[in-house]
């Protein structure tokens, strides 16, 4: 019988199994390969899945019979670990083409894990929590200035790696003797960056789905403020930070696309001459090829659509010094304006310009001075 402060109190209650794959649920909330055909047959390649979605390929050179969601025992620097197959065959060599094309797998898989694998591994589970805590206890003490994210064990419970997180260099041989006395466990420090310790973490983004880079993304490139400005985006800061507190990772996704949009617009948008008057450029749709103006004033808040055909054909016309009478006659059938006030819920909406609310203590303020 365990006894009630050990961390593996009431084990044989809980089913191992069940420990460990919340732990890899946690990132992967749906299975696209699940009804794939095994290729295990053309290719010894076998990518295993560990903890936090960290995944590695692994050479197969027993011939075992693996298929994906299997558990297996596999080579690791000192000892071994248990993960989760999650490729194989083909798949996995193309896997490890798209991530590290020039690297050779030499590590093997020692054997399909038993019953007392997945118990020992679902007991190290327990412990990580707890150490994480004290780990961080005990770096405060020494007052380093570094944050300890996670703690994973291998499979054997014979090594941990603890994840951290710091601004600059640290000097953490002092804690590694602490934490060696206190865990009696091998110790290896692995510094994170914030995207990662994110992706560990995991969590909802602002679209209502899980974190890219919790669920699929595997490489975290740093993205630039110039991917708001080519995508003309709103310089908003809380709009375009993710939970990790730098720039979202989705930005980079339609990046390509404006940047080949550019290349049709002028690097100037010029002034228009029309016979009503000079219309001056507002703003621009890159994706729809659409540049607005305003006719006769630059401050002038009617703004009409133009094609970018057109505009560049307006401006060959005034080189010419001709002045076309309107900007764009068919502008309105290529764009759909039916039914915008539904779409946006604009129903009974005073679009006015809201006023600022007057300061109520000004206001008191000022009835007293009158009375006086």
């Amino acid at each position: 019988m365990s006894c009630t402060n050990c961390p593996s109190k009431g084990l044989s209650d809980i089913n191992s199994t069940e420990i460990i794959e919340n732990e890899y649920d946690k990132n992967s909330p749906y299975d696209w390969l699940k009804n794939f055909p095994s290729s295990s047959d053309k290719s010894n390649l076998v990518e295993v899945s560990f903890k936090n979605n960290r995944k590695e390929i692994y050479l197969n050179k027993n011939q075992f019979n693996l298929k994906r969601g299997d558990y297996v025992a596999v080579q690791s620097d000192s000892g071994h670990g248990i993960g989760m197959v999650s490729l194989t065959g083909k798949m996995a060599e193309l896997q490890l083409k798209r991530k590290e094309p020039y690297k050779k797998p030499e590590k093997i898989i020692y054997r399909i894990a038993n019953k007392l694998d997945i118990e020992k591994l679902a007991k190290t589970r327990l412990k990580e929590k707890p150490v994480m805590i004290k780990a961080r206890q005990l770096a405060n003490s020494l007052g380093l200035e570094m944050k300890i994210s996670d703690v994973e064990f291998q499979g054997d419970g014979t090594k941990a790696t603890f994840y951290y997180i710091a601004n600059g260099r640290v000097d953490f041989r002092e804690l590694i003797k602490l934490f060696a006395v206190e865990f009696e466990i091998k110790i290896e420090m692995r510094q994170i960056g914030a995207r990662q310790e994110s992706a560990l973490i995991g969590g909802i983004g602002s679209c209502g789905r899980e974190l890219c880079c919790s669920s699929w993304r595997n490489k975290l490139d740093t993205v630039s403020t110039q991917a708001t400005r080519i995508q003309e985006l709103p310089q908003n800061a809380e709009k375009h930070t993710g939970q990790c507190g730098k720039l979202k990772c989705c930005l980079m996704y339609e990046l390509d696309q404006y940047i080949e949009a550019h290349k049709d617009f002028p690097d100037i948008l010029l002034e228009l001459e029309l016979e009503k008057g000079i219309a001056y450029p507002q703003k621009k749709d890159l994706l729809k090829k659409i540049i607005w103006y305003s006719l006769g004033s630059k401050n002038s808040t009617e703004l009409i659509p133009a094609t970018l055909e057109r505009v560049k054909e307006i401006i060959q016309l005034n080189k010419k010094g001709i002045k076309p009478q309107f900007i764009n006659e068919n502008i309105t059938e290529n764009l759909d304006f039916t039914n915008f006030d539904k779409q946006f819920n604009l129903d009974g909406m005073n679009l006015k310009k809201v006023e600022k609310p007057k300061n109520k203590r000004f206001s008191i303020k000022n009835k007293k001075n009158n009375t006086r």
